[in-house]
């Protein structure tokens, strides 16, 4: 079998980082070194100044289309404490409200010599369209795209993941919830795979089961006690409310009654086995607080690390893009003669 044709969009003609839109596709060399990137931020926080100067004298323009208090904070924080000017976009308040397209708001952003766009949209597509006509000197990072990918919450996962347990390799994981409308689901399965986990079930209700789910390479259960049973890892996804009024589901008690992670259930996991949930939380629905607040948990560690991760996808892409600048701008050298 071939290898895959490289990911142009995401990856220079080196292979180094310029887009992170998704995590299908990438090799699993990009993600390794996301994860080794991030654990040399990790202790940025702990300083008494807490920058580095990596991003110093560029600009940062966190264009949220979707309200996301954690995800845009955190990034924001990211930019900062890597020295990069940041400018929050009202998108509610801006033109676009008011009738402007988006590619003239990308246009006139660009105009002011922005480096950086962090992208949050409620469609799926949207960062991968803007990546595709958005000017070359401009690095897109997706922070969520409808239901399709949000890769930096997956390998913020990830490194929480390799930070615990030190390893892919022979892990089970589970994730339960709403797998169905779940974009960080979809990237966490695709992050899973790539780095090597031996299984990764998905636990849900069939209403909230993608049809062709299996075909991303997961264990699908429909028993909770089933897909928990050994697991390493335990991922609860927020389950949104607004899908109560689809009749995908009973009510938030019946979800809670049949999927609920309480520390009983916990028992079937692997005695080892941390808890994890990208948030924000909706206690009594998804997990009790006797299991979110407990000593398995490892979901405030998750918003740490999420800082550390945002730092190392965002130094990744500024510094492929301006190695492939400079390459581009290097002069070919005149092939040798001979006489």
């Amino acid at each position: 079998m071939s290898d895959p044709a490289p990911d142009t969009l995401q990856l220079t003609g080196t292979g180094r980082l310029r887009n992170f839109i998704g995590i299908d596709g990438l090799p699993r060399a990009i993600l390794e070194e996301i994860l080794d990137t991030a654990a040399s931020f990790v202790d940025v926080g702990d300083r008494a100044i807490k920058k580095v100067p990596l991003l110093r004298g560029k600009t940062v323009i966190n264009l949220f289309f979707e309200a996301s208090t954690r995800t845009r904070t955190t990034f924001e924080l990211a930019a900062k404490r890597l020295s990069a000017d940041v400018l929050n976009m009202d998108i509610a308040r801006s033109s676009t409200s008011k009738g402007e397209s988006l590619m003239d708001m990308l246009r006139n952003l660009e105009a002011m010599s922005a480096d950086m766009f962090i992208v949050r949209h409620g469609d799926s597509g949207a960062a991968h369209y803007i990546a595709r006509h958005a000017t070359p000197d401009v690095a897109i990072i997706n922070a969520g795209d409808g239901r399709h990918a949000h890769p930096t919450q997956a390998m913020l996962d990830m490194y929480t993941i390799r930070h615990y347990k030190g390893r892919f390799e022979g892990l089970k994981v589970a994730i339960i919830g709403d797998i169905l409308h779940s974009r960080v689901a979809r990237s966490q399965i695709h992050a899973l795979n790539i780095l090597g986990a031996e299984e990764v079930r998905v636990v849900a209700p069939k209403t909230l089961l993608p049809v062709d789910i299996e075909s991303l390479g997961v264990t699908v259960c429909t028993d909770l006690s089933q897909g928990l049973r050994g697991a390493d890892v335990v991922i609860a996804l927020r389950l949104q409310k607004e899908r109560m009024d689809s009749a995908l589901l009973p009510s938030e008690s019946e979800f809670f009654r049949l999927y609920g992670l309480t520390n009983d259930r916990l028992r079937a996991a692997h005695p080892d086995a941390i808890v994890m949930h990208p948030g924000p939380i909706n206690r009594g629905v998804e997990i009790a607080s006797e299991v979110a607040d407990g000593e398995r948990s490892v979901i405030l560690h998750q918003v740490t690390f999420g800082i550390a991760v945002r730092m190392a996808v965002m130094s990744m892409c500024m510094s492929g893009r301006e190695t492939e600048r400079d390459d581009s701008l290097t002069p070919e050298r005149p092939h040798a003669t001979t006489r």
